[in-house]
């Protein structure tokens, strides 16, 4: 294995849009969402270990998921899981652990991926990930793995490209919103729009370099703590520090303004896994497309819906078709599928009442 691989796992998100399984207490990447004997997070540093040196795999985390990633991942040390003392999106902690591996390695490269998406074929994964370290190593590129679109979704954000360029890796012309229907349709229809799945790759150095040059007071604030880094005195300064920096995404931050990025079109199956909908894509479906996670379940007239419960809970459904029924603890939720994007709505209307 290349010691110049790192990573950078991204888990501290809630996963709100998976509530009442996924909470703020017990996020979703801590959780075996397909019944597949690992949990999301397991599942993912897997992936990364067939590739990259597992000491050179980082955890970035809220400190309130510490003790869990711990546990999931015995074979991580406590000073690969860095903890965020506030919420503070993904740019301020990618630039933290990016100068904490410059500190350690100034010749890396290093992927950053999140620990709840699901990747099937793990082989290709690594070929498509090894393609992106190669080149890299060799051009100053800030690159993304972008998804083949399978349909129209409105839900991710989509990287365009040059439809007349043939190379592998492609020049990114632009990144753009999540659109609406009729706009995903087109971009759906050209050919040269790709998902934003949220893995990028780059050299250590170029990474840096993007910040100084686009984010220069984030850059500031956190080379103020350069020499702490890998040290005892990092997180005494990470603590006093951390919450002052900008709360913006790594999209926002880096990479909408850089010209120097590009894409290579995965050739991996994919899931963000980031409603019920998609869950319900992934599991086995009986004859009428119903999705089962525990339960045991008596249906009349019932169709494409998912059921999840805790183990054997008997479930009797007649009349329903599309709904998300899901009973965990003292919440039962039923919600039509068509609606499930504003599940994230409920729970903070929950957590104000």
């Amino acid at each position: 294995m290349n010691k110049n691989y790192y990573a950078i796992l991204m888990a501290g998100g809630v996963g709100s849009r998976f509530w009442p399984v996924s909470t703020t207490e017990f996020p979703k990447q801590f959780h075996d969402m397909l019944g597949a004997g690992e949990t999301l997070i397991q599942k993912t540093f897997s992936r990364l270990s067939r590739i990259i040196p597992v000491e050179n795999i980082l955890i970035l985390t809220n400190e309130r998921y510490n003790s869990i990633v711990l546990e999931q991942l015995p074979m991580v040390k406590q000073e690969q899981v860095l903890l965020e003392p506030a919420m503070r999106n993904t740019a301020p902690c990618i630039l933290y652990a990016s100068l904490k591996i410059q500190k350690q390695n100034p010749n890396a490269v290093m992927v950053v991926a999140p620990s709840d998406h699901w990747i099937e074929d793990e082989s290709t994964f690594t070929k498509n990930l090894q393609q992106c370290f190669d080149f890299c190593f060799k051009e100053n590129a800030l690159m993304t793995l972008g998804i083949q679109p399978t349909f129209p979704n409105t839900g991710f954000g989509y990287i365009e490209f040059d439809k007349k360029d043939t190379n592998p890796i492609k020049k990114v012309s632009q990144f753009r919103e999540k659109p609406d229907y009729e706009t995903a349709k087109s971009f759906f229809n050209s050919g040269n729009f790709l998902w934003n799945g949220g893995i990028f790759i780059w050299s250590v150095k170029t990474i840096t370099e993007a910040f100084e040059k686009f984010q220069p007071r984030m850059n500031s604030l956190f080379l103020k703590g350069f020499e702490s880094y890998n040290t005892a005195e990092e997180k005494s300064f990470i603590d006093k520090n951390y919450a002052l920096a900008e709360n913006i995404s790594i999209d926002y931050a880096v990479m909408e303004n850089a010209k120097n990025v590009y894409v290579l079109p995965a050739t991996f199956d994919w899931n963000d896994l980031g409603t019920w909908g998609s869950l319900h894509e992934k599991l086995p479906k009986d004859e009428c497309n119903n999705a089962v996670v525990n339960a045991r379940v008596l249906l009349q007239n019932a169709s494409s819906n998912i059921i999840s419960t805790s183990k054997d809970k008997l479930v009797i459904i007649d009349g329903l078709e599309d709904y998300i029924i899901v009973d965990k603890d003292n919440v039962l939720l039923i919600y039509p599928k068509s609606k499930e994007q504003e599940i994230k709505g409920i729970v903070s209307q929950i957590k104000l009442s």
